[in-house]
């Protein structure tokens, strides 16, 4: 069929509306993109009264706090001005279908000295008290770390009146000692010594005050960023709300006080009720042969004076007193979350577990060195991130099933430790303890349903007592010594996610692995490929990315196209760079060394008018040069942002 050639039309694209303002006007408190510039550096701290070389962010310690609401894009460029390699982690952050931005050295490439790196995440349908830390060798005993908080959007109720303030209040033990130090001394085969303090907030003994107004209520989003100790937390005269764990709105339960495992995150109301004056906040270490305790300070607006009197004494130190208040801590089943759904519409204890994986600590020394073990494997790091390993198909990096699903019973040994699991399954994990120390495990990726802990010995019998109705849903969990805790977790996002304990010595020593979370599908729909600014490192650094990863959003910028800088459309004229990316779904996809030479054909798939809008489909084929072997077939559709001429030809 010919057709009549027509005049240039002109085509205005809308892009999206609210997402294509936001986008651009960065100041609207509604944005879905947050951008940060962070420097990190080295800094003399006095945290103890003693000089120490701390990491700061953009000068401060701790690190700035990430304010954020559901669904945001955080757009964090962190420029590394240490003499180290560095990564940040993001705990809680459950970096949906992108474990390659997680922060750990399983899955990113560190950031070089007088390098940076721009992490890209989404707060995808997550609320709540999170923390960010450093994750290589010892630097979070140095800093580095500040507080996460999202959000619920505008129209999510909330099942709490807005509160007067809100306030991050990190805690946890403290070293005088640098940390190279501490490492050194690790390295050389030793235990972690104890520690020297506690910090509230980077701070000694009443260091920090929050200030409040007499007859107000005020949200305290406590985190243990510490090394090795949980720390019960309270307020002098003042009782405490629990109203969030973790991402997870809980049952408002009253305490006067709290335990905060390390690595936990909880969310409090405190009422200033009490006569005008100053109070004493205190965090004082738990199940410690000796107590190390701190002070900050609560002072009212119009306080008649200053703290008075000793800080209030902890709880027992009895396990049951703090097992019974774990088994307190439950979801509340009518609030909404993230969404405006129940939290409670998710039956998690009517769902059958596919599989059943005890994971058994050990303690122990391998080749005269001290080191710590799941399943008796002491997790030792490869040369190159697992994850780009696994993307680039890099073999001798790792064995998916390194690790067993129970304890072996053996001697501890070394290996790279990589479970395999099936992308939506519903598994059981059961953390055993046989050592008589508190520990607390972190998965990254995920929110896990705790079901269950008591001590002793784990059995099939033990489900029997297990909460399958309103058990609190976090990614952070204690296990008592001689006891076990069992969780129930949803694999629904794919990637490799580290499992680890939060003792930052053992983890560090080998208590860790990471959970592969397998799929077949190459589609962006359950994973996202490598972002495009990835750090390539190890034996992955000789490989190029022809697709890259862009934001996770229909409004981000494509920046090119398998290194097109232009595109040559037959009826088409344009320039890709001022594309929005839509939708991208990859039907092929090989890895190939940097010497290999890449043809694209790129074409026009489809075009659709919407009146305001219009959207392309682009088909891009990319094949080797020389063989002519097809290596890649991506399919793109794209809202423009731009005026666009389009013409029509007649044969």
């Amino acid at each position: 069929m010919h057709l009549k050639l027509a005049e240039k039309a002109s085509v205005a694209v809308l892009l999206f509306s609210l997402l294509s303002i936001s986008h651009f006007h960065f100041s609207v408190a509604e944005d879905p993109y947050r951008f940060f510039n962070w420097n990190v550096t080295y800094g003399d701290i006095f945290p103890l009264g003693v000089r120490q070389r701390g990491i700061l962010i953009n000068g401060q310690f701790p690190g700035p706090d990430i304010h954020s609401v559901t669904n945001d894009n955080l757009i964090i460029n962190v420029f590394n001005s240490l003499d180290e390699p560095f990564l940040l982690s993001w705990n809680g952050i459950q970096q949906r279908r992108n474990s390659f931005e997680d922060g750990v050295f399983g899955t990113t490439c560190p950031i070089p000295p007088g390098k940076n790196f721009t992490y890209i995440l989404q707060v995808k349908d997550q609320i709540g008290s999170f923390y960010y830390f450093p994750s290589l060798a010892f630097h979070k005993a140095a800093g580095g770390f500040g507080g996460i908080r999202i959000l619920s959007r505008p129209r999510i109720p909330v099942p709490f009146p807005d509160p007067a303030g809100d306030y991050t209040v990190l805690i946890g033990d403290w070293y005088k000692s640098n940390h190279t130090t501490l490492k050194a001394h690790v390295d050389n085969g030793k235990k972690l010594p104890f520690p020297d303090g506690i910090l509230i907030n980077g701070r000694g003994p009443n260091g920090v005050a929050f200030n409040v107004e007499q007859g107000k209520t005020y949200r305290l989003r406590i985190s243990n960023v510490g090394l090795q100790h949980s720390l019960n937390f309270r307020i002098q005269n003042h009782k405490m709300k629990l109203v969030e764990v973790e991402g997870t709105h809980t049952v408002q339960t009253t305490y006067s006080s709290l335990d905060v495992h390390v690595g936990q995150s909880y969310s409090v109301l405190v009422t200033a009720d009490q006569p005008a004056q100053d109070y004493y906040i205190v965090a004082s270490s738990r199940f410690s042969y000796k107590v190390l305790t701190t002070t900050a300070v609560l002072r009212y607006s119009n306080s008649a004076g200053p703290v008075s009197g000793p800080p209030p004494g902890g709880p027992t130190i009895q396990i049951d007193w703090s097992l019974n208040q774990a088994r307190s801590i439950r979801t509340n089943l009518t609030a909404s979350g993230p969404r405006p759904n129940p939290q409670g519409s998710y039956h998690y204890g009517l769902i059958n577990t596919s599989r059943t994986i005890v994971l058994a600590s050990s303690a122990g020394q391998v080749n005269g060195k001290q080191r710590y073990a799941l399943n008796s494997v002491s997790y030792v790091a490869p040369d190159t991130p697992l994850k780009l390993a696994d993307y680039f198909k890099i073999s001798g990096v790792f064995r998916p099933g390194s690790i067993s699903d129970r304890p072996t019973g053996g001697g501890i040994y070394l290996d790279t430790s990589v479970l395999q699991t099936d992308y939506r399954s519903f598994v059981e994990f059961v953390f055993q303890n046989n050592e008589n120390i508190v520990q607390s495990y972190h998965l990254d990726g995920y929110s896990f349903f705790v079901v269950g802990m008591d001590g002793g010995q784990w059995t099939p019998a033990s489900r029997n007592q297990y909460n399958l109705h309103d058990a609190v849903s976090r990614c952070t969990t204690q296990v008592y010594p001689m006891s076990w805790t069992a969780i129930y977790v949803a694999l629904d996002n794919v990637g490799m996610w580290n499992l680890r304990s939060e003792f930052w010595a053992r983890q560090y020593l080998g208590q860790q692995l990471y959970l592969r979370v397998f799929t077949t599908s190459t589609s962006i729909r359950d994973e996202f490929p490598v972002p495009k600014n990835a750090i390539l490192c190890g034996r992955a650094s000789d490989y190029i990315l022809l697709y890259r990863k862009v934001l996770p959003t229909f409004a981000t910028l494509l920046i090119g196209n398998s290194g097109a800088s232009s595109f040559n459309l037959p009826g088409l004229e344009y320039d890709p760079q001022l594309l929005l990316h839509g939708q991208q779904y990859i039907e092929l996809y090989k890895p190939f060394p940097a010497s290999s030479q890449i043809h694209n054909k790129i074409s026009l798939a489809g075009l659709h008018d919407k009146g305001k809008a219009a959207i392309l489909e682009i088909e891009t084929k990319s094949f080797e040069k020389d063989s002519g072997d097809l290596l890649c077939m991506n399919s793109h559709s794209n809202t423009l942002t731009v005026m666009i001429e389009l013409k029509q030809y007649t044969e």
